[in-house]
């Protein structure tokens, strides 16, 4: 048993190693208190990563068909592309605004609660498929939360 996990650990260091397996770390505002925030700017963070997603999906639909190597190489770069910022959406929405923004006291807190899930769900979406309809519906449902994080003018 002792093999087993010692041979376990070594091929996992080994990946990490070489860059196979890279650590995961959450890009979170901050989980105290801190009362700096830009809600509006984190907003305007997970429409730019949506216009990535779409991008990435309308190259991949571009690349649908080509068997040379480059064409491959460059739409698995793209899926991954793709994955990682939709990846940074769910990420924004769980790590900042669930944790730090809605709040149970909040009257309208299952109204707000609904519209973060869609995000979430909609994220989800985006990495599962290669369509633009799907991106449609992310675009559109962190637009919506707009409603509760207009842009401040300083």
């Amino acid at each position: 048993m002792k093999h087993i996990y010692r041979t376990t650990f070594l091929s996992l260091a080994i990946l990490f190693s070489v860059g196979l397996i890279l650590p995961q770390s959450a890009q979170a505002h901050c989980q105290i208190p801190c009362g700096i925030y830009d809600d509006y700017a984190r907003l305007q963070f997970m429409l730019e990563d949506a216009a990535t997603v779409e991008k990435s999906v309308k190259t991949m639909i571009k690349l649908t068909g080509k068997t040379d190597i480059q064409s491959q190489n460059q739409m698995v770069r793209w899926v991954m592309n793709k994955e990682d910022h939709a990846q940074k959406i769910i990420d924004t929405i769980s790590d900042y605004f669930l944790t730090q923004r809605i709040m149970p006291s909040q009257k309208d807190y299952s109204e707000r609660l609904k519209h973060h899930h869609a995000v979430i769900l909609a994220a989800m979406k985006a990495k599962q498929n290669a369509d633009l309809a799907s991106v449609k519906t992310l675009k559109k449902s962190i637009s919506l939360l707009a409603q509760y994080y207009p842009e401040h003018k300083h």
